[in-house]
């Protein structure tokens, strides 16, 4: 019987720590929202007043600053529904700084639109819901305590049920008790209910506008789809050119030699040992251009050493000193691995050719379910993602991949090549 009493305790503990970290966690979600929700509502105010001003004429020349406020408060809230475990992608492009377009924009996009209408209903619920938590947490703990102090408030000081009765016996003391239990218990079982109230707009409102998300992707996919085929024909190519320019040339070499050395040796063996010594010389160039060929096509070394230990080796065979700075805690897929690989390999051979650069740093970092690399040398800058460029052929396999180019560089350097792969 004993041990069964110390289950129940030991379960009843633990439910009763379970509950109220729940109910801490949902009050502290509902307290940034409803610091959000002041945001919004000062967002609102501004609406009003532009909107206000727009019958002067004069309200239209602030309409690009208050879209841009409206999307900073909008994206505020979907880092913070991020962060409590729902993902809401921001379906803006590039906010318009010139009324014109801003006002354009408002009437063509329905992102704004639905942000402004989340705002509106945010500023009003979710502030109201937002602060709930703190006033049931107020009240339990103010009525519980009652019997301690309303003796020593003058006479109507001590209330209950949030202000509405007065406690001016003992025995209207110890029902605080009681009635603080309540609100207590109510503190217990409400947050996680109104945080789910309070986020369900902002999750169905915050989000691209189907239509408009479904056209966007269908675009997206089909221009990724693209790239992925051209980057696919280039290697095509890069790998028939090498085998053309290269190991085939030797081969043909190796054919004419042997043949000569045949015709020697029926004339005069003595000349036929120089024609095998070529011809075994360019077998052993076409083997080693069929290595290098098939190592350029997935790098053996990426499988023994993974991606860290093959670009430390890429970086070792560069003319420029390279520092590699790779923080990879997991294997990442095969391709995502390839395309990171060739993003730094073609870098190198743009500082090595173009950039005059002295040093050269690579960094590679996860971050979340993306791979970042980012390639800077100390060169004099300039780089440009032209057609036929190695950059124009990085950009092509990593958005491929979803990925994304930014290259930063100045006239002077340094240039820093950024590339942001998903790999989850």
């Amino acid at each position: 019987m004993t041990a069964v009493r110390d289950t129940r305790r030991t379960a009843l503990r633990e439910n009763a720590v379970a509950a109220v970290t729940k109910a801490a966690v949902a009050t502290k979600w509902l307290v940034l929202g409803a610091g959000t929700a002041a945001l919004a509502l000062l967002g609102v105010i501004a609406l009003i007043l532009v909107a206000a001003l727009c019958l002067v004429g004069v309200g239209v020349l602030l309409l690009a600053p208050v879209l841009s406020g409206v999307r900073w408060i909008a994206d505020l809230e979907r880092r913070r529904l991020a962060a409590i475990g729902t993902a809401v992608p921001s379906p803006y492009g590039r906010v318009p700084t010139e009324w014109r377009e801003a006002w354009r924009f408002l009437r063509s996009d329905p992102g704004p639109r639905r942000d402004i209408a989340w705002m509106c209903i945010h500023a009003t619920f979710g502030l109201v819901v937002g602060l709930l938590p703190l006033e049931l947490l107020s009240n339990a703990v103010e009525e519980l305590s009652l019997p301690l102090w309303w003796s020593s408030v003058p006479s109507g000081g001590a209330t209950i049920l949030g202000g509405f009765v007065t406690v001016d016996s003992g025995a209207g003391a110890r029902w605080a008790i009681v009635t603080g239990l309540c609100w207590a218990i109510l503190w217990f079982a409400l947050p996680p209910l109104l945080l789910r109230a309070q986020v369900a707009p902002g999750i169905r409102l915050l989000v691209p506008h189907p239509d408009v998300d479904l056209s966007e992707r269908v675009a997206e996919l089909t221009a990724t789809r693209a790239a992925a085929l051209d980057a696919h024909a280039v290697e095509l190519r890069r790998i028939e050119r090498a085998l053309h320019d290269g190991a085939q040339n030797r081969l043909v070499t190796v054919a004419v030699l042997t043949g000569a050395a045949r015709q020697a040796l029926a004339r005069d063996p003595s000349t036929a040992d120089p024609l095998l010594e070529r011809a075994q010389q360019s077998v052993e160039a076409a083997l080693s251009e069929l290595r290098s060929v098939v190592r350029s096509i997935l790098p053996p070394v990426l499988e023994s050493d993974g991606l860290s230990g093959a670009l430390s080796a890429l970086a070792a065979q560069c003319p420029v000193e390279t520092r590699v700075d790779a923080r990879v805690m997991s294997r990442c897929p095969v391709a995502i691995e390839a395309i990171a690989y060739y993003t730094v390999a073609e870098a190198l051979t743009n500082v090595t050719r173009h950039s005059g650069a002295q040093r050269a740093e690579v960094r590679v970092r996860q971050r979340g379910d993306e791979l970042v690399i980012e390639v800077e040398d100390n060169g004099s800058g300039g780089a440009a993602v032209g057609h036929g460029s190695g950059l124009a052929g990085i950009r092509g396999r990593v958005e491929a991949h979803d990925g994304t180019l930014q290259v930063h560089s100045p006239a002077g350097g340094p240039t820093i090549v950024e590339v942001v792969i998903p790999c989850g």
